[in-house]
Order: structure tokens, then C-alpha cells, then sequence
């Protein structure tokens, strides 16, 4: 079932110490970190997922909420690799934008965590019934548009505090844009441009 930040607050945080709520987490991570290794070695969610992404035309990132900030993180490594990667991000790219362009072999990465924004699921439900492809990464396997992807991943997300662990969402979204960036053609010559760049900008404290 569902719950809320403040329903976790109220049964793993509230009347802690903080030495016995650290134990807690860092206990509660431990355990989910070894069961987030063991997921991924077992199923190839995350190798179709790439294949889609690597061959698609264009690349579209979408998530609200703290989902916003997990496809703000793999559309900023997909882009390190790979050209026509955009972030869904209701200004300089708005969903509008995408609903009333689609292509074919566009894509659609749409983040979704629980509790599930109505604006994610609006959007990428409009994706899919105007002929784009949807790859979906998500917490539950019932979740909101999982009946919808073209490719699903599915990730634990447990907690011993009052927000979802993100260590589970980071390690599959670190192994898609790995495996991605490992099977495009172009990857090499772009980071190597990319990094050439970088230096002529002066980007880098390190490199002043």
C-alpha cells in the first residue's frame, strides 16, 4: 500500500534518536542496496530498455515531482553520449511540446515513482495513444502506465525514514545509461568532442 512522507515520518522517524534512526537506515539500506545488485544481475529489463533508447530518433526524458530530478540525472548522462536527448521540463521543453510532435522513432523515458504525479501519467498515457513508444521506469509492477510500456523497469524503493530511498532509482538509472552510452556507435567521438569543449570553455575549476 501506498503511503505518505508523513505517514513514514510518523512510524520510522518521530521519537528516534538520531543514533538509533542512523543504525536504522543505514541497516535498511545495506539490505536494499544487496537486494538492488541482485535484481539487476537477474533480469534484462535494463538491456531492452537501452537498445529502445540507443536506436530511437530522438529521446524525450519526462518525471515530476522527485521524479523530475531522477530523469534530470539520466537525460544529463544519455546526453554525455548521444545526441537528441531532451528533458521534459514545462519550460524550455513543455509536454505540449512533445504531444504535438511526435515521430516515428521517438521515445518516451518516463520516470514514475510512488506517490505517482498525475502529470506523468497524463502525459506519457497521451504518448502512447498517439502512436509513441514509452519505456517506464517505476516502483511497483502494477504501477500507473506499466501496462503501457513498450519496456518496463521496475525498482525496490524501501525505507527506514520519511522519503524513499533513492539507492535502488540511481544504481538502475547509472547501469541504463551505461549500457546505452556503451552501444552507440557515436559515444566516443562525442565524449571525446564533449570533453574538447569543456577545456575550450574553461567549464572545469580543475582545468583553469
Amino acid at each position: 500500500m501506498t503511503s505518505t512522507p508523513s505517514e513514514r515520518f510518523d512510524r520510522n522517524v518521530q521519537r528516534r534518536s538520531a543514533q538509533v534512526l542512523k543504525q536504522r537506515v543505514l541497516e535498511q539500506q545495506r539490505a536494499e542496496f544487496g537486494k538492488a545488485l541482485a535484481w539487476a544481475a537477474e533480469q534484462d529489463a535494463i538491456e531492452r530498455a537501452a537498445a529502445l533508447i540507443v536506436s530511437a530518433r530522438r529521446r524525450y526524458l519526462l518525471g515530476y515531482g522527485k521524479s523530475h530530478s531522477y530523469a534530470s540525472l539520466l537525460a544529463a548522462d544519455l546526453s554525455a553520449g548521444l545526441s537528441a536527448v531532451h528533458l521534459v521540463d514545462g519550460a524550455a521543453l513543455r509536454s505540449l511540446d512533445v504531444l504535438s510532435d511526435i515521430r516515428q522513432g521517438d521515445l518516451l523515458v518516463a520516470v514514475s515513482m510512488s506517490r505517482y504525479r498525475r502529470e506523468t501519467v497524463e502525459t506519457a498515457s497521451s504518448y502512447v495513444r498517439h502512436g509513441g513508444d514509452l519505456v517506464l521506469i517505476t516502483d511497483a509492477d502494477d504501477a500507473p502506465l506499466a501496462a503501457q510500456a513498450a519496456v518496463k523497469i521496475v525498482i525496490g524503493a524501501d525505507t527506514a525514514s520519511y522519503a524513499n530511498s533513492p539507492a535502488s532509482v540511481v544504481l538502475a538509472l547509472h547501469l541504463l545509461a551505461t549500457l546505452t552510452i556503451a552501444s552507440s556507435k557515436g559515444a566516443g567521438r562525442r565524449l571525446r568532442e564533449r570533453d574538447e569543449l569543456a577545456l575550450e570553455l574553461g567549464l572545469y575549476a580543475e582545468e583553469s
